[in-house]
This record gives structure tokens, sequence and C-alpha cells, in this order.
């Protein structure tokens, strides 16, 4: 699927979004200032040495001098200065971000290969797609079902990852209503590249109504099952255009007869798919690998529903 493009707000960095953009900013600029001011400190006096003291004739003897303590206290004292100085300009921003306000509104984030799916406290469901209410604070509760995956936001200055096994948190207070995007900075797989998401900033009324009915209600079940096609990244695996991908592609697919690892073969029929998609390594087709993660209690009837109206139009 494809992502909304990330605004450019300066010479370097991504539009500021957040509340917690501004802080994170601030400390990397200090950072970079620094970084500037002592690459032309410690570059050009060492230029200007290797050209003074170059070896001119055999007669060019080395200096006996051994060191200078003023000029060892200085170069140890100044840079420890200015680093602990830094440690006190990044230590705001990250306590700020470490601590989510008591009244955040909780979003339970799940990472898989290779989707991002948003599950929110009144049973929504929305995969590909993370709808939050501008601010407002957001926690993300984060977990994986397979392989480290890291959730990050550049406009919101938030990054994360998310490790199977275990929870991990953060929290963002949108500034604007816009469309961003989510991005995986761990590599996981073939298909980490396509492990794109959306954020998108509503106002608080036109959230309310949009938790309250869902995103798609009014499509009919095979739009439904494109959308959820894009949103869930099935395409990082699955083409609809007839050619061989990580898995079978799913263009002429239903009603078809497919050979399977154990030699046995099964008509992709509804109670075919419906098996493939909660339980994948149920029925592997044969030439395959069993990559495909499961979406049991993940996904919704409905949900699963709609797929397979898709995919049966996909002739």
């Amino acid at each position: 699927m494809s992502a909304p493009k990330i605004e450019i707000d300066s010479l370097w960095l991504p539009k500021a979004s957040s509340t917690l953009a501004g802080q994170v900013d601030t400390a990397w600029n200090w950072a970079m200032a620094n970084a500037v001011v002592f690459f032309f400190i410690v570059m050009i006096p060492l230029g200007y040495f290797m050209v003074k003291y170059k070896k001119k004739s055999d007669a060019d003897v080395t200096s006996t001098l051994a060191h200078s303590t003023l000029i060892e206290t200085v170069w140890t004292v100044i840079p420890t200065v200015v680093v602990m100085a830094l440690f006190f300009v990044g230590l705001w921003p990250y306590l700020s971000a470490a601590v989510p306000p008591k009244d955040a509104f909780e979003v339970q984030v799940t990472a898989q290969k290779w989707a991002w799916t948003f599950t929110y406290p009144n049973g929504t469901v929305s995969p590909g797609k993370l709808v939050v209410p501008q601010g407002r604070p957001v926690k993300l509760v984060m977990s994986s079902t397979d392989v480290i995956h890291s959730f990050f936001v550049p406009e919101f200055r938030i990054k994360q990852d998310v490790v199977p096994g275990m929870y991990t948190t953060m929290w963002f207070e949108a500034k604007d209503v816009e469309e961003t995007a989510v991005l995986c900075t761990e590599y996981c797989g073939t298909g980490h590249s396509e492990m794109l998401a959306t954020v998108q900033v509503l106002a608080a009324p036109a959230f309310d109504q949009w938790l309250e009915a869902g995103d798609d209600k009014n499509l009919p079940p095979a739009e439904k099952g494109k959308a959820l096609y894009g949103q869930w990244a099935c395409g990082s695996c699955h083409p609809i255009d007839g050619t061989r991908g990580v898995g079978p592609s799913l263009k002429g697919l239903y009603g078809r007869n497919e050979e399977l690892t154990d030699g046995s073969s099964v008509k992709a029929d509804e109670n075919y798919l419906r098996e493939s998609i909660l339980v994948s390594t149920a029925k592997v087709v044969k030439g395959f690998a069993p990559v495909m993660p499961a979406f049991q209690g993940q996904i919704k009837d409905a949900q699963v529903d709609a797929l397979i109206a898709y995919i049966k139009a996909l002739q």
C-alpha cells in the first residue's frame, strides 16, 4: 500500500506535527550545531598543522616537546562540559516522551509481517490506518506477533521498537488535522519496504463519529475487501495480476484446484480461503514457503467475508 507523503518543513527535518516534535527538534539542532562547530575547530587547525609542520628535508626532526598540561586540560574540560550540557538538552524531551498523560486515549497496535493493525477500546479494528483525535494525547500499546518491528512517524518525532512477547509503549499529541505516514524502521523480511500505514488526524467531533460508525460501513463487501487488501499489505506477498510473488497470486484463485506440499490438492472455495486467511499454514500450496502469518484473533468475521468477496471478484 502507499502512504501519504512526509512533508519537509525545513532544510533537513520533516514537518513538526506533534507537541513533542518541537522539543526533539531543539535537542537535535543543538547537537547538530555543536557537531558543526567542533568539526571546524578540529579540522581547520589540523589542516594548518599538516601544512606548517610538513617534513621538508631529512634534517627536520620530531619536536622533543612531550605535552602541554594547559592544552590537554582545555581539550578535556571543554568537550566534557559540552557533552554534559547536551545530555540535559536531550533529557527533557526524553522524559516528556517516556511518560504519557493520565488521560491519554489508548490504542492497541499489533505488528506482523507486513502490516500494522490498530484496535480501539470499543473494539473497532482499523488495519493499516491509525485514526486519532486532534489535540488529545494518544498512548500506543504495541506488540508483535512474529519478529521485531519498529513504529516510526517522522512528522511526530516518535519511534519505538515493537517486540514479540512483550509490550512497548509511547505517546503523542497531534497538532493538525492531516494525514501522514507510518514506517517500519526495523528490517523484518522481504515485505519490509511495504510495511506502511497512515495516521489520520481528525478534529474531535469527526473522530468521535468515525469511532462510532467505523470507516467503511457503506462499502459493498468486495470494495471493503479491496480496501483491506491494501491496508493489510496483502500485496507484499500476493499479487493480483497473475504473477508469482512470495505467495500465490490471487487473480483467478477462487474455484481453482491448488496442489499442496503434501501431494494432495484442494479446491479454492470459500472454506479454503477462510482457513488460509485465519490459519495460513493449514494447507500450504506447493512451491511456496509457509511464511504467511496467521490472522486468527486479529481479524473479524466480517473482514474475512469481505476479503473472500474481493478474491472472488479477481477473475
